[in-house]
């Protein structure tokens, strides 16, 4: 699948355009008195969350407070890590090289220095309760797919789109980054961070304050459910894409 074939794209845009455009300017005139630096934390709070994190967000923002006088567990350096790739992104363009930077800053915890900022050199799936959900491409893959991905992802920054467009095209490029799952680990906060560094280049850096992170992770089961298409990645059917693609709009509230 290659971004440019749209996959359910007429459908959202028929059943939420309108609403989307709506939102969005809704969004851009509340999010001027939001915090930044409040937000990207919380960000980077719900992100690690859904992946098992038990941190909560008062937990960390009091830590942020005592940091000086407290050593840092391993979760909440999980998630300052996090933070930290978060305030990285917000600074750089969204380019293959500085994506990679984001992951190995991010990573310090769940990876051993050599995989921090690389892309995996073994396979990997995803575990269930059930066993095995999801076999990713071969590692030896990873890297001509991921610089194809980011050709793509570099000519959609490049082509005019509007509000809803690049909603559709910053689920689809989440989704489709989740699929590749060319890290050993950390794959899913990757997504998610690339989902929003895509928005906020379209749309304006306001856009690094929704709360789409908050909006998974309080739908943790529909998220995980919306992104499995398929058994592994030669089977991921897209056509089936659209339950997944109206999530990133539903955080708009």
């Amino acid at each position: 699948m290659k971004l440019s074939d749209r996959p359910c794209f007429n459908q959202l845009i028929e059943e939420a355009g309108s609403r989307i455009l709506q939102k969005v300017s809704g969004f851009s005139a509340n999010s001027e008195t939001q915090d930044f630096g409040y937000q990207t934390d919380a960000s980077a709070v719900y992100s690690s969350n859904i992946e098992g994190n038990t941190v909560d967000l008062n937990s960390f923002m009091n830590f942020r407070l005592q940091k000086e006088i407290h050593r840092e567990a391993k979760d909440l350096k999980e998630i300052d890590d996090l933070s930290k790739a978060y305030n990285f992104a917000q600074n750089n363009p969204l380019t293959e090289g500085s994506f990679l930077e984001a992951h190995r800053i991010f990573s310090e915890e769940l990876l051993i220095k050599s995989l921090r900022g690389n892309y995996r050199n073994s396979k990997v799936g995803v575990f269930g309760s059930e066993g095995l959900v999801y076999m990713a491409v071969e590692e030896h893959l990873v890297p001509e797919i991921m610089s194809e991905f980011f050709t793509e992802i570099s000519a959609l920054l490049n082509e005019r789109l509007d509000a809803a467009e690049a909603f559709y095209f910053a689920s689809l490029i989440h989704l489709r980054m989740a699929h590749i799952h060319p890290f050993l680990d950390g794959n899913g906060r990757a997504a998610r961070l690339m989902e929003k560094w895509f928005l906020a280049e379209k749309l304006g850096k306001e856009f690094w304050k929704l709360p789409s992170e908050k909006f998974y992770k309080e739908n943790r089961a529909d998220y995980y459910k919306n992104i499995s298409l398929g058994f592994d990645f030669y089977s991921v059917d897209y056509s089936k894409a659209l339950p997944f693609l109206r999530m990133l709009p539903e955080s708009l509230g």
